[in-house]
Formats: C-alpha cells, sequence, structure tokens
C-alpha cells in the first residue's frame, strides 16, 4: 500500500504538471489571438537606421521592423506599431508588457537569452567607430581606447558596445552613455568624445548622411565579434515565438527574406548561417 501511494502520488504531480503546462500553452497561444483582435504588435525601437528608423509620418521601417511587419502579417495580424526605447529599457519593458515585441538590433547573449525568448536570426553585424578624420589617436579596438588615459568612447546606454568598451578596460567615467546617433556624431565633431561606437552598418549610415569630410569610419572593431539580434519576445509568449520563427523560416526560404534586408546592407545569408543556439552560446 505504501508503494501504491508513492506511485499515485507520482502520477498525481505529473498529472498536475501536466495541467499545469496545458494552461501555460493556451495562455501562450492566446498572445496570438489577442494581437490579431487589435489588430497591430507592439514593438520596441531604438531609431537606429538601418536597423530601425522613423520617417516623420511617423512611419515605421528599418530592416528590423519590416521582417516583423511582414511576419505578423503572415500570422494574421495586420500592423505594427513602434516605441521608441533605450537598449538598456528594451528587456524590462517587454517583461513588464509594454512591448509585445523587441525589433531593434538587440544582438544575442547568453545573457538576454536567459531573459527573452530569440527568435532565429535576423540581422547580423560587426562594431565599428566613428572618429575624427586621419583617426588621430590611431583606434583599431576597445581596448586601444582603454590604453589612452585621456579618451572617451560613446555608446548607447544598455547596449552592446557600452558593455564591450568596459570589458576592454575602459573605465566607466571614460565611457559616455549616448542617448541617439546624431548626438553621438555632433559629441565627435565637437570634441567631446574620441570616438563613437555603434554596429558597421549604423555607423556607415549615420556618416553618409553627416557627409562631413572630417569624420572617418574605422570597421570592424579588432577583437569584437560578429553579431546576430533576432525579435526578442517576452518569456511567456513562446508560442507567438514558434509560430514567428515558422514564418520567418518560410521567408528566409522563398528568398523573400533576402528582398526585405539586404537593400539595407544586411547580409541574408549571415543570417541564414548561424542559428539562435549557436548565437546565444557564443561569449
Amino acid at each position: 500500500m505504501k508503494k501504491m501511494g508513492i506511485l499515485a502520488g507520482a502520477a498525481g504531480l505529473a498529472f498536475a504538471a501536466f495541467l499545469a503546462a496545458s494552461a501555460t500553452a493556451k495562455a501562450d497561444d492566446a498572445k496570438l489571438e489577442q494581437l490579431r483582435q487589435q489588430g497591430f504588435a507592439r514593438l520596441a525601437i531604438a531609431n537606429e537606421p538601418p536597423y530601425t528608423a522613423v520617417a516623420a509620418d511617423g512611419k515605421v521601417s528599418g530592416a528590423a521592423p519590416d521582417v516583423a511587419r511582414e511576419v505578423f502579417k503572415r500570422l494574421g495580424v495586420d500592423d505594427v506599431a513602434a516605441s521608441i526605447s533605450e537598449y538598456g529599457a528594451m528587456i524590462p519593458g517587454l517583461q513588464a508588457g509594454r512591448f509585445d515585441v523587441v525589433t531593434a538590433g538587440l544582438f544575442m547573449k547568453p545573457e538576454r537569452c536567459e531573459a527573452v525568448a530569440y527568435s532565429e536570426p535576423v540581422l547580423c553585424d560587426a562594431e565599428a567607430l566613428l572618429v575624427k578624420k586621419g583617426n588621430p589617436k590611431g583606434f583599431k579596438s576597445y581596448e586601444d581606447i582603454a590604453k589612452d588615459t585621456t579618451a572617451k568612447i560613446g555608446a548607447p546606454g544598455g547596449g552592446t558596445e557600452e558593455k564591450l568598451a568596459l570589458n576592454a578596460g575602459v573605465p566607466r567615467d571614460r565611457v559616455i552613455v549616448v542617448p541617439d546617433g546624431q548626438s553621438g556624431l555632433k559629441m565627435v565633431q565637437d570634441g567631446r568624445i574620441d570616438a563613437y561606437s555603434l554596429p558597421v552598418l549604423s555607423i556607415n549610415d549615420l556618416a553618409q548622411k553627416a557627409n562631413d569630410p572630417n569624420l572617418e569610419v574605422i570597421a570592424p572593431v579588432e577583437g569584437a565579434p560578429v553579431y546576430c539580434d533576432g525579435a526578442a519576445f517576452n518569456k511567456k509568449d513562446t508560442a507567438l515565438r514558434d509560430a514567428f520563427d515558422v514564418e520567418l523560416a518560410k521567408l528566409k526560404e522563398s528568398g523573400e527574406f533576402a528582398k526585405i534586408i539586404e537593400p539595407y546592407g544586411f547580409s541574408a545569408a549571415a543570417a541564414i548561417s548561424t542559428t539562435r543556439e549557436k548565437q546565444c552560446a557564443a561569449q
């Protein structure tokens, strides 16, 4: 009888776990239906071309939102609506339910992969530095900036570049948090920082639009890894993420994915050649 009691207890626990999992799955599946009913998905973006951008009329564009818009359309969600956010506030906002998904060049990192449910890779890029013409301090890496005791570097708050600079040994007081690309550009022009760091495509876009012959782009930053982002979902919304992945895979296979992102300068082959698992395991 004692043995039967143990087995009954185990079966009861297993059944309780099954019921809990079923309830979670139903709640998770309900998220997509909620988005279909409201007619749009709420995106967090950084307004950092060519990853993301907001036009004067409020229309959201950029490679990441364009991919998300097409995937959601195929899932029966008619459109997307975006909120501009600093990188450091994106994951907390997602966890708090202020956004449905982050589509902002939020590169996959082990700690981020613990906090959010990423889709498969969407956009891949390396790091770059914007400096004065001639690169007067000879920067090739974040370590070079750390060694120059007078050098200051600008980076988005909570972004990959800020972390890379700090990890390379640049003191906190010499890593200047910059709210947006135009501010970073102006700070380099004015000499308030010696370098501004963003992904290669973002820096090139910024420099091209500025058309300032006194500026120069150093790319890629030596020793900095190549990263990929994905659409980031709340951990509670894995069924929505999985549905997103199914349509994303179809886009990649059909060639439509390349047609969306390559005009922005991104490589479809780079995103197709790697996986979420590999990106999340990279240090």
